[in-house]
């Protein structure tokens, strides 16, 4: 895609570093922070940004996860831009102020370095923090490298405070995977990257005594309801939003993202459907069954609150069969949580579609695992229930 005139540079950045570096670019007024692995390296190195005098944000070092989203959303309510970051354990300890944050309609941004949840104790990659919090109201968007982390952080900004959305976003990426792996990415100037996201005008402010507000009341019967409908309309205005952010971004970079990417499908028989990193390792397999005359594709879902059901099941409503391969368990239901939303987004339609459970705790997805289940499609062999790539017997 055709761009406009504008400077980048490469640089070898790990994950960490990318949406680091995005962050210092923003400039936010306020990051709260407190270390967890593996997020801990991310805003270690911000840190550094503030202490060398290379932003003017207030960095506020707490004495945990729940008391860094308190933070973050004191100050958000106080009219100024502000982010923080987490992983696992530290996201389940903000669980009762994620929903806070939501519904006072603050735009916060946050980074969340997928890592499984204890117990027991595990500090490697799956998608059970971000994916237990996927009913708290936050917009979540998943990176499938550092450059995409880095691009889907300054995008995420823009996202949240639109007016017509005001909702808090979290851009995830894969633990260690991707925030410890240096890969070679484009980074935007920093008059370009502060223009693209711009400033930061909120509606309401706790601060201004000319527009008095509430926020955070006692809300019973009388308006509850109407408030959590409202979060919903927020929701709903989003998919809009991240396309127009998705098109001026494109223009800027020439990197287009939207909410699903569709790897080569247009012929394809069969499907797996992945988030994150293993998008990569599915991409590899697909070519590699091309190569032997076997028509597969593989959707890669970018955005997965709110969840893009029509563009989802427009891509795959030509298969035969699809496997959706979840990095999380879902403990007494059908299936994982990915693949519960695109069975409910196919709804009506006969394609079968199957529930892979991979990678918890950070086992690895190679690629012969992933093989394995284009190879259960084609060959008519799928459990109804769920299936595990690389669980030993």
């Amino acid at each position: 895609m055709a761009r406009k005139s504008v400077s980048m540079t490469k640089l070898a950045l790990t994950g960490n570093e990318a949406v680091a570096e995005a962050f210092r670019q923003v400039n936010p007024d306020v990051a709260a922070v407190y270390p967890i692995t593996p997020q801990t390296e991310l805003m270690h190195k911000f840190s550094e940004y503030v202490y060398d005098g290379k932003v003017e944000t207030e960095l506020i070092a707490v004495e945990s996860e729940h008391s860094a989203m308190s933070a973050a959303v004191g100050a958000a309510a106080g009219g100024v831009r502000a982010i923080t970051a987490t992983s696992a354990n530290g996201l389940a300890l903000m669980w009762e102020v994620l929903y806070i944050a939501s519904g006072l309609r603050l735009p916060i941004v946050m980074a969340v370095v997928n890592r499984a949840l204890s117990g027991p104790l595990n500090i490697h990659c799956d998608h059970s923090d971000a994916m237990g919090a996927r009913d708290s109201g936050w917009i979540q968007i998943y990176s499938e490298n550092s450059q995409e982390a880095y691009d889907n952080a300054l995008q995420a900004f823009r996202i949240a405070e639109h007016s017509g959305v005001l909702l808090p976003t979290m851009i995830t990426m894969d633990g260690f995977i991707i925030s410890h792996t240096t890969e070679v990415l484009e980074i935007l100037d920093d008059a370009a990257a502060r223009e693209f996201v711009g400033e930061y005008k909120p509606m309401y402010t706790l601060l201004n005594p000319e527009q008095p507000v509430t926020m955070g009341p006692l809300d019973l019967q009388d308006y509850y309801f109407e408030h959590k409908r409202q979060q919903v309309e927020g929701m709903y205005n989003a998919p809009a939003v991240i396309e127009q952010v998705a098109q001026e971004y494109a223009a800027l970079t020439g990197r287009k993202y939207g909410f699903i990417e569709a790897y080569r499908m247009e012929d394809a028989e069969t499907a797996v459907v992945v988030m994150g990193s293993a998008a990569g390792t599915t991409k590899d397999v697909v070519d590699t069954l091309r190569e032997r005359g076997i028509k597969v594709g593989m959707v890669k879902l970018r955005v997965f609150r709110p969840f893009p059901h029509e563009q989802l099941a427009e891509a795959l409503s030509h298969l035969k069969s699809v496997a959706v391969l979840d990095r999380c368990i879902s403990f007494g239901a059908q299936g994982g949580p990915v693949y519960m939303e695109t069975r409910s987004a196919m709804y009506g339609k006969e394609i079968p579609i199957y529930s892979y459970i991979y990678g918890l705790g950070g086992r690895d997805l190679i690629p012969s695992l992933v093989e394995s289940a284009y190879n259960d499609l084609f060959e008519g062999t799928p459990d109804p229930k769920m299936r595990y790539l690389g669980l030993r017997e």
